[in-house]
């Protein structure tokens, strides 16, 4: 028996219990601090994962010299006229619309000219009166003459007579020659096509006021030669040396999809835009049934040859940058290395690299606009070029 006053032992099957429980419960927090350790770690590798940007690469394959050379151009008439009215005055009619065809010389319309007509009149009276001045000058001048033979005038009062002769013969001169002026402003009363050709404007209507005399000088008709077209091309300096006269084109245009017009250079403009870095040239295509349009956008393939070795990329992985055009190359560490390069030709899809390039460089398509020098890239799938 126990004796009063001393503490109680526990039963021993209780206290390893009691163990066994704290060993359970501190199994558990070491668990617990594993499990959430090991979220976090896959949480924060899947964040860095993700801050990874993906990319994709395009092929790089070698340009031959027998890729032609495709440029925009732009389509103008062999020739192209304005016409304006010279004399002040009213639209009486107009003869010829817009789309008709006229010849040489054909009357588009007529101006009503009434303050000229009435400026006409004064010049063939002020004519009509200096040569009736110039008639009675010359009678007189001839009975000076003769009284001088007698000695019955001086020779002063003779050569007084002979010099108004001839101040009247001069005023008879300059009646005559103003009154031709008048009529050959009277011509342009009657407005005439220039040349052969096709109406491309009417601007003026019956009645309106045209001329000098109006409140803005604007063309009346337009007329537009298009049996044949010019086409002007800008042409990067690297082809520059060989932009000869009769090299030949071919060019396409939205209007007719999949037909093939032809034409030939006949010129340069022999100097290079310090603008663009292009030579201006002028090309020429015949133009039956008027199927090319003045104005128009045209796409020309040259036959020039490459200006030497050079690469083709898409166009979609070029990167305007202040500094210059740029391609994002991926290096052996996968990061991204922002190279600058010269362009060439452009081939359509795909633009020639004449400098900065090499044939065996990985290259990012349509890279984003955000991408750096160094930045670290995931490659998506690898294109083989």
């Amino acid at each position: 028996m126990q004796n009063e006053g001393t503490t109680p032992w526990a039963p021993r099957g209780l206290k390893t219990a009691g163990m066994v429980a704290a060993g359970v419960a501190v199994l558990i927090v070491g668990i617990g601090f594993w499990t959430r350790a090991s979220d976090a770690s896959e949480a924060q590798h899947w964040s860095d994962a993700r801050a990874v940007p993906t990319v994709h690469l395009v092929p790089v394959k070698a340009s031959t010299a027998r890729d032609p050379l495709t440029l925009p151009g732009t389509m103008e008439a062999w020739n192209a006229a304005k016409i304006y009215a010279r004399v002040g005055g009213y639209l009486r009619n107009w003869d010829r619309d817009i789309g008709a065809t006229v010849a040489t010389g054909t009357p588009l319309g007529i101006v009503d000219t009434p303050e000229l007509d009435q400026q006409i009149v004064q010049a063939r009276a002020d004519l009509a009166k200096a040569r009736a001045s110039a008639g009675l000058a010359k009678s007189t001048a001839a009975r000076w003459n003769d009284l001088l033979s007698t000695n019955s005038v001086s020779h002063q009062e003779a050569d007084e007579k002979n010099g108004e002769l001839a101040a009247s013969n001069a005023s008879v001169q300059s009646a005559s020659a103003n009154l031709g002026r008048l009529l050959a402003q009277k011509q342009f009363a009657t407005l005439r096509a220039p040349f052969a050709g096709v109406v491309t404007l009417r601007s003026a209507d019956v009645g309106d006021l045209v001329g000098p005399g109006a409140s803005t000088q604007q063309p009346l008709f337009a007329v537009a030669d298009v049996h044949r077209i010019r086409l002007y091309v800008s042409v990067p300096q690297a082809y520059s040396a060989a932009m000869r006269p009769g090299l030949r084109a071919t060019l396409t245009v939205p209007d007719y999809p999949g037909r093939i017009f032809t034409a030939e250079l006949i010129g340069t403009s022999g100097v290079i835009n310090p603008q663009t870095g292009t030579l201006q040239i002028q090309l020429v295509a015949d133009n039956p049934g008027g199927l090319l349009k003045p104005g128009g956008y045209a796409q020309v393939q040259i036959a020039a040859p490459s200006p030497g070795a050079t690469i083709a990329i898409p166009s979609s992985a070029l990167v305007f940058r202040a500094q210059g055009i740029r391609v994002a190359t991926i290096g052996p560490d996968s990061r991204v290395r922002m190279l600058p390069i010269k362009l060439g030709r452009d081939l359509g899809g795909t633009i020639e690299v004449t400098s900065g390039l090499g044939p065996n460089q990985r290259i990012i398509d349509s890279p984003p606009d955000s991408i750096a020098d160094g930045e670290l890239v995931r490659v998506a799938d690898t294109a083989h070029g």
